[in-house]
């Protein structure tokens, strides 16, 4: 459990490097990550290359006993190589040509910007391979930033179509599979297949989930690339990438599948502003969103990026002051710099590596916010900094997080949903965090895992809009479920096939004989339209998305109470096998999906009481760390025989503790206030 800093030497003069990396090591800092955006330093002409500059640094470095962490600097190709190559650059729907100016201006599938690729990763790795401060290697930086994931130049479309070819066969296949006799889009050869421009009317479902597909396949090959070649170099060297919170676009599983371990970069005031939640509760414009961030986004993308490459993670970007506006930019409050470093490590973090260690003064990201600013001098982040490696200091070597329950991610139904969302409110992120945020309120600790996951190792499974299924996943939650596990299925599950056509049999498809249940009507909700769910002696608001179920033998939980569909089912539940299985028919408010889970995982996970709001509990290798991300104190009632290893019995605002017992152990209640 360690911390890093993002340094960009090529910004500051080189009499400023050996203050910086002096100051850094003052400050406890064991990881100093370089190079990302450094193409035209590395090569200023074509085929010309000048390293000494970062040599220098990277021996610095290394004489002050840190490790560095190098990066491919792929995602800014420098103007001449652009010049050179002007088909690198990536076109939009429209045809609309990306131009050199910012970066992640590259296509993925440019055969000569992966030649390109190849050379200038290779040369830099064999530089630098058997360097003693050298020790891992970040592939390239976020790929997909900025929406460029997609391309539809022509380099893509023969690509998409020779990807089209290994998948289907032969084109009668892939007109059957998509249904293109819809609107007149049969295909006589692959051939004819564009990527999906820009139409006057929606694309096809099916045209976009294969293009989705085929846009991920890609850059984990392109990613592949980079991996091979620093591993050719030198196999001692770590390879990870920075991924981004609740991105859509990229399955992370498959490029991590070529990583050793994953990365992200954690920004909790910007991710709680831009993230598609619809819950009146959580509002994003509210100081503790602007101030604190939203506990439950961060940590579901912890957990995501934990279970992506089985364990171990590192935030390779932490947030470390402001932001630049997305859309505002308010000071995090005092202690939440450390809280949500605390937060990362709770939730199985090797590493938390702060962006960045100074503020640049020019640029487009001036205003982001940094260790130091850009004159040299401390930041608010430096003096969290250091606490934090104080901190970390104090802790016991700790082993990875495994979770209680499994959250079914499946990048193909976020795809499909995406696709066609049936309304304009439907955000497959947001309704996975209903329930993610609902267990996390009984302190339960969640994997967020793929189709391909080991549901036997984990006491509940919950699959929301788990839209795409095939027939090998739904028969192994079958059988996890006649094995005794529990399963929760979230509205909007079992509607379609691999190809996004609706299956023959009624939603939720294979599942209805593990839910007794089957959906009789669907309907997607404007927010004036009232939709309400009476669920035992309490009624609660449901929102976004409703369906009215047919139970088949399944007990009936919840009741429509308002709209046509009063009266008919919302909830059900049911035995099958030796385990229990649920289906939710609506998108729950925080209310109901907090019922709906404590009362069907009560006998199956080790819960806590509700917690105070905005207060989390994570578990790791039998220590808890209790997160208080609110305003007021909250006190924490714990076993004679436990210890506090950092903070005290009472928890301030934005402040933490850590006890060496399992969280069910623990209460944790707002402290009361006296007269």
């Amino acid at each position: 459990m360690e911390i890093g800093v993002c340094y960009f030497p090529e910004h500051w003069s080189r009499d400023r490097w050996a203050a910086d990396v002096a100051d850094m090591a003052e400050a406890g800092i064991d990881y100093v990550r370089m190079g990302e955006f450094a193409w035209s330093r590395f090569e200023p002409d074509p085929g010309s290359y000048d390293f000494e500059w970062l040599d220098e640094v990277v021996d610095l470095v290394g004489d002050y006993g840190m490790e560095v962490v190098l990066c491919t600097p792929t995602a800014t190709p420098p103007k001449w190589l652009v010049d050179e190559y002007p088909d690198i650059r990536q076109e939009e729907q429209d045809g609309t040509v990306r131009e050199f100016g910012s970066r992640r201006h590259y296509c993925f599938n440019s055969p000569a910007y992966r030649a390109e690729t190849e050379r200038i990763v290779s040369d830099l790795a064999d530089h630098y391979a058997g360097h003693p401060a050298v020790v891992g290697w970040q592939t390239d930086n976020e790929f997909g930033c900025h929406d460029t994931l997609r391309c539809y130049c022509d380099d893509c479309a023969t690509s998409f179509r020779n990807w089209l070819r290994g998948r289907y066969g032969d084109v009668e296949t892939l007109n059957e599979a998509w249904g293109t006799a819809f609107w007149s889009q049969r295909y006589r050869s692959f051939g004819e297949v564009d990527p999906p421009r820009h139409t006057p009317a929606n694309h096809h479902p099916a045209h976009l989930l294969d293009y989705h597909r085929f846009t991920s396949d890609r850059v984990a090959d392109y990613n592949r690339l980079h991996a091979d070649a620093l591993r050719g170099a030198d196999d001692s060297w770590f390879v990870t990438h920075n991924f981004m919170g609740d991105f859509s676009a990229l399955n992370a599983r498959d490029v991590s599948a070529d990583l050793d371990f994953a990365s992200w970069d954690s920004y909790p005031t910007l991710h709680a502003q831009t993230r598609g939640e619809t819950d009146p509760a959580l509002n994003p414009e509210s100081e503790a969103a602007q101030r604190a961030g939203d506990p439950d986004v961060t940590a579901l993308n912890h957990a995501l990026y934990r279970c992506a490459a089985d364990g171990e993670f590192w935030v390779m970007e932490e947030q470390a002051g402001d932001i630049r506006a997305f859309p505002y930019s308010a000071e995090p409050a005092d202690g939440m710099l450390r809280l949500w470093s605390h937060a990362a490590v709770a939730n199985g973090a090797a590493t938390v590596s702060y962006f960045r260690w100074r503020r640049c003064p020019y640029g487009q990201e001036q205003y982001w916010g940094a260790l130091c600013d850009h004159d040299g001098t401390p930041d608010r982040g430096l003096r969290a900094a250091e606490r934090v490696a104080e901190d970390l200091d104090t802790l016991p070597e700790l082993g990875p997080v495994h979770g209680d329950v499994a959250l079914l991610h499946d990048y193909d139904s976020l795809w499909a949903t995406e696709a066609e969302p049936h309304s304009q409110d439907f955000d497959y992120w947001a309704h996975l965090r209903t329930y993610f945020r609902a267990l996390r309120r009984r302190g339960a600790t969640v994997d967020v895992v793929g189709p391909d996951a080991d549901f036997a190792e984990y006491d509940g499974v919950v699959a929301p809009s788990l839209y795409v299924v095939t027939d090998d996943l739904a028969t192994r939650l079958a059988a996890y479920t006649e094995g005794g596990g529990t399963l929760l299925l979230g509205a909007r599950s079992g509607y379609s096939n691999e190809s996004s056509r609706f299956r023959d049999d009624p939603a939720p498809g294979p599942f209805a004989p593990v839910v007794d249940s089957t959906v009789e009507q669907h309907e997607s909700l404007a927010p004036g339209v009232e939709a309400r769910v009476e669920y035992g002696d309490v009624t609660y608001d449901a929102r976004i998305w409703s369906e009215w179920l047919s139970l088949d033998g399944a007990t009936e939980l919840g009741t429509h109470k308002a709209g046509p569909a009063s009266g008919s089912s919302a909830v059900g539940r049911t035995n099958h096998g030796s385990g229990t299985a649920a289906y939710v028919g609506v998108w729950p408010s925080l209310g109901l999906a907090d019922r709906i889970v404590s009362d069907l995982f009560a006998d199956a996970l080790p819960f806590t009481d509700t917690l105070p709001e905005r207060v989390r509990v994570a578990r790791r290798d039998g220590h808890t760390w209790v997160l208080n991300h609110g305003d007021t104190s909250v006190d924490v009632n714990a076993p004679e025989t436990a210890s506090v290893l950092l903070g005290d019995a009472t928890v301030g605002p934005h402040d933490l503790a850590v006890l060496d017992v399992p969280p069910d152990a623990l209460e944790v209640s707002p402290t009361s206030q006296s007269d």
